[in-house]
């Protein structure tokens, strides 16, 4: 009962972090806490992708397919609190606004949203929007899940790969997870796993490996510019990388 209550309360701390779903109290927060639950976090990808293709299907059954994907992507952003997103703006507003990676940081820390931010998020909106429209009715619920679910393996696996980069003590993301094991990163593939079986191979092939590449591509400018990572790189790199998923999964499907 020790262990089952121990990873528990680990896939609890993942849902409390990244969801606006309640939690009993006993779920600690802390460090090391979330250190423990990294190995979750991509399956948090399957209850926001499940909650998003669940909204969809009910109204789809009610309005138009565009209308259905819009309330769908609501109610992702509304079950995570903008979480991703935000990261995703202040990722870009740092890199595109800082010439150092002290500007970088400080960018990035500040609340408020820039040019580099606003345009960022409103391209990764429609473009979500634009490539979930062209995906059949069909196969749309199932790609939301396991889009949603390999992108966060995307965005773990900076947490085995690189260092986190900031330690002052007002980073808006502390307390956060900031490694990973390759034993707990192989655990996190194989938890997401029947959510890729929701699409054909050749789909989930060509989404995977579209993600990955943009994943390395995207680390590699993390890497030069800061050297590491931070909790907004983590929400940019899942963001991009389920664009990324889609866009390979609808090269693979028929439509």
């Amino acid at each position: 009962m020790g262990l089952i209550r121990h990873e528990l309360e680990a896939f609890l701390g993942a849902v409390r972090f990244f969801t606006r779903i309640p939690v009993p109290r006993w779920v600690g927060h802390s460090e090391e806490g979330l250190n423990r639950s990294a190995r979750y976090f991509p399956i948090i990808g399957i209850l926001v992708g499940g909650f998003a293709a669940l909204t969809f299907w009910l109204t789809d059954m009610l309005w138009p397919k565009s209308i259905a994907i819009v309330l769908s992507m609501a109610a992702s952003i509304y079950l995570t609190g903008a979480f991703h997103e935000d990261g995703l703006s202040d990722m870009v507003d740092g890199l595109g606004g800082g010439w150092d990676k002290t500007r970088i940081l400080e960018i990035m820390k500040d609340s408020r949203v820039g040019s580099y931010g606003v345009v960022a998020l409103t391209l990764a909106l429609l473009g979500k929007f634009v490539l979930l429209s062209e995906l059949s009715a069909i196969w749309l619920p199932a790609a939301l899940v396991a889009g949603h679910a390999v992108s966060r393996l995307c965005s773990t696996s900076l947490l085995l790969t690189m260092e986190y980069v900031r330690e002052d003590a007002e980073s808006k993301s502390k307390p956060l997870a900031k490694r990973l094991s390759a034993d707990g990163f192989v655990l996190a593939a194989a938890l997401i796993l029947p959510a890729c079986l929701l699409l054909p191979p050749s789909a989930i092939m060509a989404g995977s490996a579209l993600a990955g590449v943009v994943t390395l591509w995207m680390s590699g400018i993390l890497s030069r510019n800061l050297g590491g990572y931070t909790g907004d790189c983590l929400g940019g790199v899942q963001q991009v990388s389920e664009l990324a998923f889609y866009l390979g999964v609808l090269a693979a499907l028929p439509r």
